[in-house]
């Protein structure tokens, strides 16, 4: 039980908590960053130049944060004013097992089946955080924070890692699961074992996510507790106003907005990246799976580190890490470099965002997680729209990725400047203070 608390993980509804993040990892790794993105510009996107291909991902991955943003603040206030967290998460896990496993479906050449799945895809999981990181606060203490979102962060690389290493099995080498394989094969044929890959991320999805909706208690709701959609339209401006009464959260939002940016481009272009400047699909796979395993137990050394030097430091050594790997980036040539970098980014890209995410939510009071939360969702889309955008832009002005990469370190410059005059003791005593108010 010592060991347990010492990751984070000492009471039955903090543990699954955290298997959410085991279950919905594997979409993300699989789905989002390893093999979904090599699928789409080789095989849905066959008929375009790689260079097109990986601008028509980048701007659909800008469309699917685009509309989510928009949508987060939404869901966020519903969930907190009706107390329909758990159903919401419900409701957006279905969805997005549902584009996954239709993606079986994709065969050469259908780009525009590709692009409508991967945008619902996207759409869904990440409205699923919105519900899935308020919780935080509701069943971690404050001393917790840290160390159970990066225990989070860390089962997830354990998840998601090893699905993609049997994803990367049976795609490597299908003959020993009994799947087609040789030199004569069907287009369909061919692609059925990365299809099976897809289907075997909704199952996973799905069958890991249950122990949240067994042992996690629904927050009351801090409404009358009926779903009104055009409330919450109404409720978003004082919603906002009140974040702006915790200054501190406010410009940790701002700060996240900036720095994520960067990080979010890395996670989701590094493969079409690297496919683009001639890496094999196979050092591509094992680059993600060096970050997954890699990221375990930094992930958890992150969490430890923040009980030391507190978590705003430890972020800006993650940021200044991150600094590091992109002018790195943008000097690759071979695989052996995309391996490199991969170790690099595992080190310091779970503690980095997990911690991001306890800070905010010990800056805020647990009656508005959801609210804000959604705001946070807002925040962390928005950054992934940035990214993206101007990666699909470099290209069509360049013809090339190199330049955009290069263009990321200016993320995590700015970002770090803000996040520096993050007050967080201030923050913290503001978010309590309102939540004795409240509780009076």
């Amino acid at each position: 039980m010592r060991f347990l608390d010492k990751l984070g993980l000492n009471r039955k509804e903090l543990r699954a908590w955290a298997m959410y993040d085991w279950a919905n990892s594997a979409m993300v790794t699989t789905i989002v960053t390893a093999v979904f993105p090599i699928y789409f510009t080789k095989v849905a996107a066959a008929n375009l130049a790689p260079a097109q291909a990986t601008q028509r991902l980048a701007d659909i991955t800008t469309i699917g944060l685009g509309l989510i943003a928009v949508l987060s603040p939404i869901l966020g206030t519903i969930a907190d004013r009706a107390g329909v967290k758990k159903r919401m998460l419900a409701i957006s896990l279905s969805i997005g097992v549902s584009a996954v496993a239709l993606m079986f479906l994709i065969q050469r050449g259908d780009l525009l089946l590709a692009s409508i799945l991967f945008v619902v895809a996207n759409i869904a999981v990440n409205a699923s955080y919105v519900c899935y990181d308020s919780f935080l606060p509701h069943i971690a203490r404050q001393d917790e924070m840290d160390r159970v979102s990066t225990a989070g962060y860390a089962l997830g690389y354990v998840g998601g890692g090893l699905l993609l290493a049997l994803n990367l099995a049976w795609i490597k080498m299908p003959h020993w699961f009994g799947l087609p394989s040789g030199p004569d094969l069907t287009p369909a044929q061919a692609t059925l074992p990365t299809r099976l890959a897809f289907v075997s991320v909704a199952v996973w999805w799905l069958v890991f996510s249950i122990p949240l909706f067994r042992h996690v208690r629904e927050p009351a709701p801090t409404g009358d507790g009926k779903v009104r959609v055009g409330a919450a339209l109404r409720e978003l401006g004082d919603t906002f106003r009140q974040l702006g009464k915790f200054p501190q959260a406010l410009l940790m939002l701002i700060a996240f907005l900036i720095y994520n940016d960067g990080i979010g481009t890395i996670i989701r272009m590094a493969t079409a990246y690297g496919s683009e400047i001639g890496i094999g699909d196979a050092d591509l796979i094992a680059a993600i799976m060096i970050t997954q395993f890699v990221g375990i137990p930094c992930a958890f050394l992150f969490g430890a580190l923040a009980g030391k030097i507190g978590a705003k430091r430890a972020i800006f050594l993650g940021l200044v890490a991150y600094g590091i790997i992109s002018v790195l980036g943008y000097r690759m040539q071979t695989a052996r470099d995309f391996l490199i970098l991969a170790l690099l980014v595992g080190v310091v890209q779970g503690g980095t965002q997990a911690l991001s995410r306890s800070l905010f939510a010990s800056l805020i009071p647990k009656q508005r997680s959801a609210e804000f939360f959604g705001f946070f969702a807002v925040v962390e889309k928005f950054a992934g729209i940035f990214g993206p955008w101007i990666f699909a832009r470099a290209i069509g002005a360049t013809g090339s990725s190199r330049a955009a990469i290069l263009a990321v370190v200016g993320f995590f410059i700015v970002g770090g400047f803000l996040l520096h005059f993050v007050k967080v003791e201030q923050g913290q005593a503001a978010a309590r203070a309102a939540e004795a108010a409240e509780a009076a």
